[in-house]
């Protein structure tokens, strides 16, 4: 699925820390934890709780905190919808891997298994 230029731009300049309250709001309310949450985001990125918090600090940009990460090998696993875009068809590479995080977010709040979240047998 093809993303607007604007859209891509604007993903890419957000700050993760300006998103990361909200994630940790969706899991809670639905009776999730902030550790559960890092473990995904873990998965996914490979940075650990110190690395976390010092990108929180920095208040790196999604661009930012991608660029830095060690994506998963299995993140291409994680297919659906989400906030209206296929992942498979999304074109953007920084765009598709945020999707992939919102994504797992997702299925975290909505009571998967961690196994399934992870993308393990």
């Amino acid at each position: 699925m093809k993303t607007t230029i604007e859209h891509d731009e604007r993903i890419a300049k957000m700050s993760f820390a300006s998103v990361y309250p909200h994630y940790i709001a969706k899991i809670e309310r639905k009776g999730r934890t902030k550790k559960e949450l890092h473990l995904v985001i873990e998965w996914l990125t490979g940075f650990d709780e110190a690395k976390l918090q010092q990108l929180i600090a920095e208040t790196a940009t999604f661009k930012t905190f991608f660029n830095q990460a060690q994506l998963n090998t299995n993140a291409d696993l994680i297919t659906g919808l989400i906030c209206g875009y296929r992942i498979d068809e999304i074109e953007n590479r920084l765009t598709k891997q945020v999707r992939f995080l919102d994504k797992l977010v997702d299925e975290l709040a909505k009571g998967k298994k961690m196994e399934k979240i992870l993308r393990k047998a």
